[in-house]
């Protein structure tokens, strides 16, 4: 699998967009993009990329949530390249699969779960790659580093799920990906959630 942020050097307010391939571009590899985000400077590199001979450039489009960061560029990465389109959102305009929790969906050619996570907002999703112990989670917050806060019952139970997995690679909507303690650190989060109350 292959991971390329198409958005890192953007020079807007955007979210993280992720183009996610296969490593040997096969036939059967399923070109995905996480999140769409809000910057026009993403198509050339899209159609730039390295993503396979014969094959559509962007397959489906999977939206972590709906918040504009994040999904504004929606209708012209659709009218460009014509990917399906998958969200949890049922009032998200464009969508042709509304997600659900523990969904399989092949992306590149790896399989993910789909993990609701509510919390920053009712229709946020993290997806995790069991084989790549890859997690990405959007704008759920994975780092908690406080004991004073409250959390709704939806967003626990998606945090204590991730925490029963073996995750390697952390890739979030916004900023750099963490690549060490990945863990520890889901597992802190959870305790200082469940001591908050």
């Amino acid at each position: 699998m292959k991971i390329q942020n198409l958005s890192s050097s953007s020079k807007m307010y955007t979210s993280n967009v992720y183009l996610i391939s296969g490593t040997l571009n096969a036939l059967s590899d399923v070109n995905t993009l996480i999140d769409v985000g809000r910057d026009l400077a993403i198509i050339p590199i899209i159609n730039n990329a390295s993503t396979g001979m014969g094959k559509k450039r962007v397959d489906q489009v999977i939206l972590t949530h709906s918040h504009y960061d994040h999904a504004s560029l929606l209708p012209q990465i659709r009218e460009i390249f014509n990917p399906k389109v998958y969200a949890f959102s049922p009032f998200l305009r464009g969508v042709d699969h509304l997600l659900k929790d523990g969904e399989m969906l092949r992306l590149g050619d790896r399989m993910f779960e789909i993990i609701y996570s509510p919390g920053h907002s009712n229709d946020s999703i993290c997806l995790y790659c069991e084989e790549d112990k890859v997690l990405f989670v959007g704008d759920m917050n994975i780092q908690i580093l406080s004991t004073d806060g409250t959390y709704e019952e939806g967003f626990v139970k998606a945090l204590e799920k991730i925490s029963r997995m073996d995750v390697k690679r952390i890739y979030f909507g916004h900023g750099d990906p963490i690549f060490n303690r990945c863990n520890e650190i889901i597992r802190t989060s959870l305790e200082n959630v469940r001591k908050g109350g």
